[in-house]
Parts: C-alpha cells; sequence; structure tokens
C-alpha cells in the first residue's frame, strides 16, 4: 500500500514540526486572524477533509495563497496531500491534470483572475480537453480584491470558462452552498471550475445547502419579474425582493449556482410567470450569466423580455470591496434600483 493510499484510508489530525507547515497551521496566529473576518474559509478545507475522511483520493494545491483560501487548514490535517505550488499558477494547473491520470482527485486553487486567464491554455487542454477529473477552484472571484486592481479583479472568468468545451462551471452562493458543491464532485465525471468569493459573503444557506449539478434552487416566484443570479449576487437579489414586496411587487428569485451545463427549463418556466427577467452578476454582462440565460431565452422562444444587470463591459474601477458593490449596484440596495428602473423602462407598476 502506498503512502497516499494510507493517508485516504487514515485520518490524520497533523501536528506539523517543520517552521513552514507550522505557519499553515489553523492554530496560527496568520491563519486564525485571517478567518476571524474570514468566517467562509472553513468550508472549503472542510469539505475537503470530509472526503477524504470519506476515503476519496483527494490532493490539495494552492500557488501560495493557502492563508486567502483556507487550505492551510486542509494542509495540516493532511500534510502529504498538500502541495505548496508558489506562485506557479499555470505549472499547478498541469500537475493536477497529471495528478488526475493517476487516480487522484486533485483540488488546486488560486486567484480566479489567475486561474481563468493566466491558465486558460493549460486548463483548455491539459484538463478539459482530456476531460480529466480537475477541480479548479478560482477564488477573490469578481470584484472583491478591492484594492488589488484591475489586473486582480476576475470579471471574464464566467465567460472564458463557460467557453471551453466539456467544463462545469460552478458559482455557489455561500460557503454552505460550496461545501455541498465540492462534496457532489466526487460523483462529477468532467472537469470543473468553482467560482467563490473571499470568505466574507453572508450565508444564503444553512450548513449543507442544496446543490445539484445543473439544478436551479428557485426561492420564490414572481408575476411582475424574475431575477436570476449567483454567487454573492444571490444574497442581494434575495435582500431586494424583500423590500420590492413590501413596495407591493412580486418577485421571483432563482439562484444559478451551476452556468454550465445551466438549468434551461428554469428560465424557461420564469419567462411564462413573468414578462421581464433580470440577471444579477458579479461579472461583466458580456458573456456571463446573463448572456447563458439570453441563449436560452432566444433559442426556445420565450416571449420575457431579458435586462442584464452587473458590470457594463468596462474595466473594473479599484476602491474597497463594499464601494465597489455600491458603485456597480451589486448590493441590495442597487439591486432593488435597477429592478424599478427595468419595471419603469417597460411600462410595469408605477
Amino acid at each position: 500500500m502506498t503512502q497516499t493510499q494510507r493517508a485516504a484510508q487514515t485520518p490524520q489530525t497533523a501536528t506539523p514540526s517543520a517552521a513552514g507547515a507550522a505557519l499553515r497551521s489553523p492554530d496560527s496566529w496568520q491563519y486564525r486572524a485571517l478567518n476571524a473576518v474570514t468566517p467562509g474559509l472553513s468550508w472549503l478545507a472542510d469539505a475537503l477533509i470530509e472526503l477524504t475522511r470519506a476515503g476519496h483520493p483527494v490532493v490539495a494545491g494552492s500557488a501560495d495563497l493557502q492563508h486567502s483560501n483556507g487550505l492551510a487548514r486542509y494542509a495540516a490535517a493532511y500534510p502529504d496531500r498538500y502541495i505548496q505550488f508558489g506562485i506557479s499558477e499555470q505549472n499547478m494547473v498541469s500537475v493536477a491534470a497529471g495528478l488526475a491520470t493517476t487516480g487522484h482527485m486533485p483540488f488546486v486553487a488560486t486567484f480566479a483572475s489567475f486561474l481563468a486567464l493566466l491558465c486558460c491554455e493549460q486548463i483548455r487542454m491539459d484538463v478539459a480537453y482530456t476531460r480529466l477529473p480537475v477541480r479548479l477552484i478560482g477564488h477573490h472571484t469578481g470584484i472583491s480584491l478591492g484594492f488589488y486592481g484591475t489586473s486582480h479583479h476576475a470579471t471574464e472568468d464566467i465567460s472564458t470558462m463557460r467557453a471551453i468545451a466539456g467544463l462545469t462551471v460552478v458559482s455557489p452562493a455561500d460557503g454552505p452552498q460550496l461545501a455541498a458543491a465540492i462534496k457532489a464532485s466526487a460523483d462529477w465525471p468532467e472537469p470543473i471550475y468553482f467560482r467563490i468569493g473571499r470568505g466574507r459573503e453572508p450565508d444564503v444557506y444553512e450548513k449543507g445547502g442544496p446543490f445539484q449539478f445543473g439544478k436551479a434552487v428557485v426561492h420564490a416566484t414572481g408575476s411582475d419579474v424574475t431575477l436570476v443570479a449567483c454567487g454573492i449576487a444571490v444574497r442581494a437579489a434575495l435582500d431586494a425582493a424583500a423590500a420590492l414586496r413590501q413596495e407591493g411587487y412580486s418577485i421571483g428569485v432563482i439562484d444559478m449556482p451551476t452556468i454550465k451545463p445551466l438549468d434551461r427549463d428554469a428560465i424557461v418556466l420564469a419567462s411564462r410567470q413573468a414578462p421581464l427577467i433580470i440577471t444579477i452578476e458579479e461579472h461583466n454582462v458580456m458573456g456571463g450569466l446573463g448572456s447563458a440565460v439570453a441563449e436560452v431565452l432566444a433559442e426556445s422562444g420565450a416571449g420575457a423580455r431579458l435586462a442584464r444587470h452587473g458590470i457594463n463591459d468596462e474595466f473594473s474601477l479599484i476602491a474597497p470591496p463594499a464601494s465597489l458593490y455600491a458603485h456597480y449596484r451589486l448590493d441590495a440596495d442597487g439591486v432593488r434600483q435597477v429592478v424599478l428602473e427595468q419595471i419603469a423602462k417597460h411600462g410595469g407598476k408605477p
């Protein structure tokens, strides 16, 4: 039996002795300080720990960002199953593909802007073309890196990743849904790109939130407008819908965690229930969730009008994330304003 096979069968609570390993410990001050303000960082690592304890041949890796994505927790539990690649993202993806060919289940993570754009060639040829079950985790999506700047903002990753044949694209709304998606991926045969936030997202679901590949989560139906959102925009859509209902509007809300394959039936049904659909995403409106929904509406002949809300085909500004969400009207109040404008534009309620 190999060392890797033994690790899969034996749960570990490793106590790293090397200085470098100590820095990975969830008991270190670096991790505790970071996790105090980013509680969502635990969901990814805990889900991987659960899969490993269940006997799945998980191998995790990161490009020098184990504290930013929470994988320090997994590295401490399973040091022989964690690979620190350093600032070598493209190499990380290619190695993950190689690991998949030997029966491992690799999960590799880095900033979404680097993973989806810098590593696009490796994802396309090493992972998707070969249809290897690699799990690619792009974190700090959209504009969540704030002052790190436009080079670190990921507002094109949905469009880039969903254009690659055979690649599943998932955008969970929060930590619980991410954990559910990670665990569901154990039985998913295709490579997956997970698009996740920075660990500060407000919860939408309870622990073990609903997730099924290719299926939407319908929170409410409405006769005036249906909001279709993914990622952090789901919480904003739910809060905006609640406020609008107080004003007398009938608002439906759909969480679309799997952008590819898209739940076409949910979109077609929504188009029959309300005359207006508004997509909401922390992404360029070109090629993202809104474009995917537009394709379904056009191909199905559905009669609902569509408005796409997100970042309007521009490079995002540099500011604290909360200020950027307000500027691009991706917070609850901003989404509410957008809905009212679209209702007025299309001759809805006064």
